[in-house]
């Protein structure tokens, strides 16, 4: 059976997944960047057909706690809420909850750390949050799993961070150092490659050899 990769346009899970013989399609509202099966278009009706798993990324801009300021007008609290943010705020949320009753016994779904009022409403916190450095990529960010039907991610090729303050340290900030751009968002979203090459091994490869070895 195949895995969906949902909200992916990278295609860098998808393609790690199929580069290990395991049958994975993304589905993104843009093209993917890359070669290979894509759906392209609204990834909720097929959320809710039969997979045999489904690694999902909704959308966090509304969610993250980095952004959390923005709730409020001009984002300071003492000047209210910002009535739009909070209905952007609400979409994503039910959207997440959409990720979580998908289709699929073995499940994850992606976000980085949340702010008290989207975590409050979905009623659940991540089960791990894991860091690139620990699959041996040079970068910060905090990527929280919410899981159904699959472990939590072991590291494959921890990394020692660099002191804090340093040169070295700054440039593994890249991330939070991105200058604004067009294509920021994206480049900011895009999983790392440790990450996916994990994902593919832990909850593709091993899932399946232990549903054969049954």
């Amino acid at each position: 059976m195949t895995w969906l990769i949902a909200c992916e346009r990278s295609g860098r899970i998808r393609d790690a997944m199929l580069a290990r013989g395991i049958d994975a399609v993304s589905c993104d509202l843009h093209p993917s960047k890359t070669e290979g099966p894509h759906i392209q278009g609204d990834v909720t009706e097929l959320l809710f057909k039969r997979w045999e798993g489904i690694i999902a990324h909704p959308e966090c801009t509304y969610l993250t706690n980095a952004g959390s300021k923005h709730l409020y007008v001009d984002g300071k609290k003492a000047n209210g809420p910002d009535p739009q943010r909070w209905a952007d705020m609400g979409e994503a949320v039910a959207f997440f909850k959409l990720c979580l009753r998908s289709n699929a016994k073995k499940k994850a779904v992606e976000n980085p750390i949340m702010h008290k009022h989207a975590a409050n409403r979905i009623g659940s916190r991540a089960t791990q949050f894991v860091q690139p450095w620990w699959f041996g990529e040079k970068m910060f960010k905090a990527t929280g799993f919410h899981l159904e039907g699959l472990p939590k991610l072991v590291p494959t090729n921890k990394l020692t961070p660099p002191e804090k303050g340093t040169e070295e340290y700054k440039k593994w900030e890249w991330v939070f150092r991105m200058p604004p751009g067009p294509d920021r968002s994206e480049k900011r979203s895009e999983t790392p490659q440790g990450i996916a090459d994990a994902i593919a091994d832990q909850w593709g490869l091993e899932q399946a050899f232990a549903l054969a070895a049954e």
